[in-house]
């Protein structure tokens, strides 16, 4: 198996529905699948232009521990992401660009933690990984976005059972 970086960004589950709209900001502005409809545990919709298991099929995520989503996300192309997409021969659209599937899982609650869920925004391949690390860009798209949704930190996560680093963070309750 590959590399698997992620960015793991914690927050209560009242700011899920907000995280999960503000994750749909870097989203490409065309849909290119139907709109998938998520229903948080507390019965709360929100509408992704993502999708569950590569379907549209509505997603209930009462009594589950873990649900998952692909995302299609553009980044800034600073330099690392602008070698990535010359590499892929992935445009460069608007200064920004597409670089593939990111994974999204949804834990309910955190690590055992009922205070809080986790959104684990994963890489799809090694060379994705990489980029993760290697882009400052992509680092901000997700600090930003756990600053935006009012979490409590996000992460940097290697997943080789080394200690996450912090990328960003409040103190928690």
């Amino acid at each position: 198996m590959g590399l698997t970086y992620s960015y793991d960004i914690h927050l209560r589950p009242e700011n899920v529905a907000r995280a999960l709209k503000e994750a749909t900001k870097p989203a490409p502005p065309e849909r290119r699948v139907p709109p998938l409809t998520v229903t948080l545990p507390g019965g709360e919709q929100v509408v992704l232009p993502f999708t569950c298991g590569f379907r549209s099929e509505p997603v209930d995520c009462a009594g589950r521990d873990r649900v998952s989503l692909e995302t299609s996300l553009m980044f800034p192309a600073d330099e690392a992401v602008r070698a990535y997409a010359e590499e892929g021969g992935l445009p460069v659209e608007d200064g920004r660009v597409q670089i593939g599937y990111v994974y999204l899982d949804m834990s309910f609650p955190a690590l055992g933690d009922p205070r809080y869920v986790c959104l684990d925004f994963w890489a799809a391949t090694s060379r994705m990984s990489r980029l993760f690390e290697d882009s400052a860009a992509i680092g901000k798209v997700f600090t930003d976005l756990a600053e935006a949704s009012g979490a409590v930190g996000c992460l940097f996560d290697k997943g080789d059972g080394g200690p996450e680093r912090v990328l960003w963070g409040t103190a928690p309750d």
